[in-house]
């Protein structure tokens, strides 16, 4: 939950096309269902081994707690779905997840990560306990758009976090070390007429 008024949650058949089951996350605002995600990256492990990925394109919701931006889980290893959406004005990405043992790297360092390099403030929201075998890690977290740890859960039992995000972090896309003499925009300084092959090269690499 963002605030009293903006939730998300997820689904595994999306109500929006009956006929295809995704991994979906939904944003629910007092008018009801107002925006949905559907898992891009399908890692093969657990129910995502029987879904359809998602076939975008990304979007942002502007909502009273902010302008959203959602992926799920395995998501977050990729960056481009975090840069996109970062381009599109997200200020809060929200990231609902189930990590498994050996996943601890990722709230560790991939979250925090995700919100430095694209300064926009990361929600991660994680599950605790045993189901079918797979013991989830929990470590929910809450970071800002300079990449620091407001607030963490555990990973033995169910917790609610909160923090206060400063969405003039996310906004503010320069920082600024010392005016005039060390400066840098992770989003300014991009050089995206050199950035082809991500899109060319579709698996392994590029033979020379």
């Amino acid at each position: 939950m963002l605030n009293d008024r903006v939730k998300i949650a997820g689904v595994q058949i999306d109500p929006e096309i009956m006929n295809i089951e995704n991994n979906t996350a939904l944003l629910v605002s007092p008018q009801g269902i107002t925006g949905t995600y559907r898992k891009t990256h399908l890692p093969f492990l657990g129910v995502d081994r029987f879904v359809d990925p998602g076939e975008g394109p990304f979007r942002v919701y502007n909502t009273s707690a902010g302008i959203l931006g959602m992926h799920i889980c395995y998501d977050c290893n990729f960056p481009e779905n975090a840069r996109v959406m970062t381009l599109l004005g997200a200020e809060i990405l929200i990231l609902p997840t189930n990590w498994p043992d050996g996943r601890n790297k990722v709230p560790e360092f991939v979250v925090n990560t995700r919100a430095y390099e694209n300064k926009v403030a990361v929600v991660a929201v994680d599950r605790v306990g045993t189901e079918r075998g797979a013991n989830f890690i929990g470590r929910s977290k809450i970071v800002n758009a300079l990449g620091d740890t407001l607030a963490e859960a555990g990973s033995d039992k169910e917790e609610i976090i909160y923090a206060q995000i400063d969405l003039n972090d996310s906004r503010n896309k320069r920082y600024i070390f010392k005016r005039g003499e060390f400066e840098l925009d992770f989003i300014g300084d991009r050089r995206p007429e050199l950035y082809d092959e991500i899109k060319e090269i579709q698996n392994g690499r590029k033979k020379i």
